[in-house]
């Protein structure tokens, strides 16, 4: 509404000269229709909005602007105390009743008239633009698309041919009994009869014994019996069944104690074992070994008795998995076995002395079991890479693993399953007992491709015990100190101290870090300290100790210290400082703890505004904060800008950038910007200050952060591990031909999740390796087909939250504008927020859910604005965040920092262990 205010008459009627501009007035009748649309379009940005004021135009900017009123769009507006004015007003005028925040004064025509600017009815400029003439083509790629990304397959199993000419074929009796005894089907000899119909059932029965994939309970005793056997005969058993013994492994038992059946089978067995006793008394260990029965799996205490005649074998490759619990065995007791294993024995130690060491190797691994012990005599005798093979076909320990392909020469082969399983300090210290030079090599390789990562601390943490090994290190303290963070404190304090001349070289930066009195640094001066107390004694340590405990009790006295250890630390430097001056001064030290924002709920809620005017220049696609409290923004097809804390601009990065995976180690950055069907992805190093274009690929999800080392990602149905060090796409471990699409991965040092469709939720660990450690099935209410998958969101250790809709598929309810019927919010692994309370109203608004293992968000549409409430895990709201305006804010959560952002530039920072806020610079 507008009211012609005659007691208010500025003297002056007009701005002039130059003016910091917030708004612009257009005469549609002074300047056409088309001219007043053109001018406003000419200078439209994302966050600007066109109100109908007054028979013209009222274009409210997105920043203010400076601008030679003369030379001007429009009648020029600036905003004083809220009050946006064609004419500039003295002190009496503003405080003039009508004026109030959020109104509009113009002086047209010797009058004055006031609007309030949110009543006036917006302007949809997208109505200007004619675009009915254009056809709309599909995009088609210039390029041939990406390849298949090869994946690090695992080596075939050694085969009994890979032992020698010297180990024979088993015989047909054997076969047959190996195959029973692994609970496989033997296969039909040719001019042999096809099995019955009891041995179809008898086999059909002993699979549903088969070890699961996933969790589960063992399901023993007759509720689980019934349960299995009417699975069996309904064929509806599936991987993931319960485990533990068999119907079928239960009744064979049972038959060969009680029946005739039994008595016969015993009396083949003793008749086969006797054969192979005198086989081995009359010294023919070929023949023998055609017959020998393996020993790994006669100790399984769910396996049963074979009962089968002898016939072909299926195969003769060793078994790379632990032979299941529903297998046969062969029956006889502790006595047979303990007779058989020493004749192994004995057929080994003479293959030993007759130089036939792989013959020997089969003896030890496929008869008596004992893997380790044959992967060792390989070693023993130069057969390093059969030694290899069988210990990574036989699934030992990734550590044996990786020293076994080191000592076979392959190196690319050993430091990418050593990376893939993090087994490199398990490997060194094995080769360390033995093959000192191979164990320093592998400890440089280590090193370097921890530094490659950019994980500089750890690397040289790695180099840093051999002597020789340190003048590689320094570049590495280096570009670590130049990474920034509580990592580069550390390191700062390790070079200048570790070298002679570290203290002249570093001396700028270590002053630059204890003279700065900032907040935010206190946390860095607090790791400085901490390393400097753990250096050994030298000058360059005596130098510091002072400047740094003055620094540490600065921040003490001014309530930055929020550690509970500062206190022990100020009493250790103090105890090393040069002469006792120091302590004598200062005054006694009570015990002071400063709890965090986020351990106290006593503290009140912080509420934040984002206001529409808060607009930037460029459209923010994305943010990330690094360690050192610079940001990093993607731009789009303008590229990523890395710029400080106070706005200004560090480094101009010029390839695409919509999405910012940032490594943990805060020293670089991969950008991705779609092309078509596929992603293009660069590489930007945020302390060379250097980008590259990487690959383009085929993604559908991926993790929001990544060590440096390795990148989890999904493509349609298959999850990757992908080598981020490689010059080409490569994965070194995948999981391929999922149920469904791959979404909201999230991965760590010891985690991954994902979610598949709305069915699943799997769990790895990644300790040795990506191991699968639990595949949960999501709740009914959102895996109902009726519903659609929304919003998701992980943990690397499995909580995850998945937001559904059901939308409807009545043409008649959509004819109503109905855009859905009702919505659910469900966990897997339910956390407890005692004070969130929904009802159904609340899930309308419910947009987005966002979940850290401290924190869980939720994105709410209230229709003129979006709202994010954050909650701690205890269920106490502790902020909320409104950005004005119907443009949908981004999101980046983590433990410590919440950003929150849109495509018109505004945003806010808000520190998790502080509750500090700040609003986004703009670049």
């Amino acid at each position: 509404m507008s009211t012609a205010r005659a007691g208010l008459r500025p003297r002056q009627q007009v701005h002039r000269g130059t003016v910091r501009a917030s708004a612009f007035w257009l005469d549609p009748a002074l300047l056409g229709e088309a001219e007043a649309r053109r001018r406003i379009l000419a200078v439209w940005t994302p966050g600007m909005s066109v109100h109908a004021v007054a028979g013209g135009y009222l274009v409210e900017m997105s920043a203010p602007r400076t601008v030679v009123c003369e030379a001007a769009l429009g009648l020029p507006l600036t905003r004083e105390y809220g009050v946006l004015s064609s004419a500039p007003l003295s002190p009496a005028e503003r405080r003039h009743p009508s004026l109030h925040e959020g109104a509009a004064l113009l002086v047209l025509r010797g009058r004055s008239l006031v609007f309030s600017v949110g009543a006036m009815p917006r302007v949809d400029v997208s109505t200007w633009l004619d675009v009915s003439a254009w056809t709309l083509r599909a995009p088609e790629t210039l390029g041939a698309p990406p390849p298949p990304v090869p994946v690090l397959e695992p080596v075939p199993p050694p085969s009994r041919e890979r032992f020698g000419p010297g180990v024979p074929e088993p015989s047909a009796e054997a076969q047959e009994m190996l195959a029973r005894m692994e609970g496989r089907r033997a296969p039909i000899a040719a001019g042999a009869r096809r099995p019955g119909w009891w041995a179809r059932l008898r086999e059909k029965f002993s699979r549903q014994g088969a070890p699961v994939r996933g969790g589960g309970e063992s399901g023993r005793g007759w509720p689980g019996w019934l349960a299995r056997l009417g699975a069996a005969l309904l064929g509806a058993v599936a991987p993931g069944a319960l485990q533990g013994p068999s119907p079928w492994s239960w009744l064979s038992d049972w038959m060969m104690r009680n029946t005739l059946l039994g008595a016969w089978g015993r009396q083949r067995k003793a008749e086969y074992v006797r054969r192979l006793f005198d086989m081995f008394e009359e010294g023919n260990l070929d023949e023998a070994l055609r017959h020998a029965i393996p020993l790994g799996k006669e100790l399984s205490e769910n396996a049963r008795e074979a009962l089968g005649l002898p016939g072909p074998r299926a195969q003769l490759t060793l078994q790379t998995e632990a032979r299941g619990a529903a297998g046969s065995v062969f029956g006889g007791g502790a006595e047979l076995y303990s007779a058989l294993q020493q004749r192994y024995r004995e057929a080994f130690r003479r293959f030993e002395r007759e130089g036939r060491i792989d013959e020997a190797a089969f003896v030890l691994a496929e008869l008596l079991g004992a893997v380790e012990e044959a992967v060792s005599f390989l070693e023993r005798h130069g057969r390093f890479k059969l030694a290899a093979e069988l210990a990574e076909g036989r699934k030992l320990a990734p550590g044996l693993v990786v020293r076994q392909w080191f000592l076979a020469r392959d190196v690319a082969r050993a430091v990418a399953i050593a990376r893939r399983s993090g087994a490199f300090g398990d490997a060194v210290a094995r080769l360390e007992r033995s093959n000192p030079p191979e164990a320093l090599a592998l400890r440089l390789l280590w090193a370097e491709t921890l530094a490659e990562a950019g994980d500089y601390a750890r690397a040289v943490q790695v180099v840093w015990p051999v002597a020789k090994n340190r003048a590689p290190a320094r570049e590495w303290l280096e570009r670590g100190v130049a990474s920034g963070g509580a990592t580069g404190a550390r390191l700062l304090a390790m070079w200048a101290t570790a070298f002679a001349d570290g203290l002249t070289v570093a001396g700028a930066r270590v002053r630059e870090l204890l003279d700065d009195d900032a907040p935010e640094r206190a946390s860095e001066r607090f790791v400085f300290g901490l390393a400097l107390a753990e250096e050994p004694p030298s000058a360059n340590r005596t130098a510091l100790v002072v400047p740094t405990l003055r620094a540490l009790l600065r921040d003490r006295a001014a309530g930055n210290a929020r550690f509970t250890s500062d206190q022990s630390l100020i009493k250790r430097l103090l105890g090393d400082a040069p002469d006792g001056t120091l302590r004598t001064d200062l005054p006694s030290l009570a015990d002071s703890i400063h709890p965090a924002w986020r351990d106290t709920h006593a503290r009140p809620r912080i509420d934040v505004t984002v206001r529409a005017s808060e607009a930037g220049t460029f459209t923010l696609h994305d943010v990330v904060v690094l360690p050192d409290g610079r940001l990093l923004y993607a731009l789009g097809e303008a590229g990523a800008r890395l710029v400080r804390a106070d706005g200004r601009t560090v480094a101009h990065f010029d390839v695409p950038a919509f999405h910012l995976v940032p490594s943990i180690h805060g020293d670089r950055v991969l950008a991705l910007a779609r092309r078509d069907e596929v992603w293009r992805l660069s590489r930007l190093d945020l302390v060379a200050r250097r980008c590259s274009p990487w690959v383009d690929m085929s993604l559908t999800h991926w993790s929001h952060s990544y060590d440096g080392n390795v990148w989890f990602v999904s493509s349609e149905n298959m999850v990757m591990m992908v080598d981020a060090l490689a010059a080409d796409c490569r994965a070194l471990w995948r999981v391929p031909e999922l149920a469904s699409r791959a979404f909201s991965i999230a991965a760590d040092a010891t985690h991954m999740s994902f979610i598949v469709g709305t069915q699943e939720r799997w769990t790895y660990t990644l300790a040795d390796g990506p191991t699968l450690r639990d595949r949960s099935e999501l709740p009914p209410e959102v895996s109902d087909p009726r519903m659609v998958s929304w919003h998701q969101s992980v943990v690397p250790d499995g909580e995850a939250a998945v937001l559904c809709m059901e939308y409807p598929s009545n043409p008649e309810d959509v004819a109503r504008g109905w855009n859905h019927l009702r919505s659910s919010l469900a966990w897997v692994r339910p956390v407890s927020l005692r004070n969130r309370v929904r009802t159904e109203s609340d899930h309308e608004t419910l947009k987005g859910i966002f979940l850290s293992r401290e924190w869980f968000l939720e994105l709410m549409d209230l229709g003129p604005d979006w709202q994010l409430q954050l909650t701690d895990r205890r269920g106490f709201s502790r902020a909320v965040l409104t950005f004005e305006g119907n443009v949908r804010p981004r999101v980046r959560l983590t433990d410590s920092v919440l950003l929150a952002f849109d495509a018109g530039g505004r945003g806010v920072w808000l520190d998790l262990e502080s509750g500090e806020v700040r609003h986004l610079p703009v670049p």
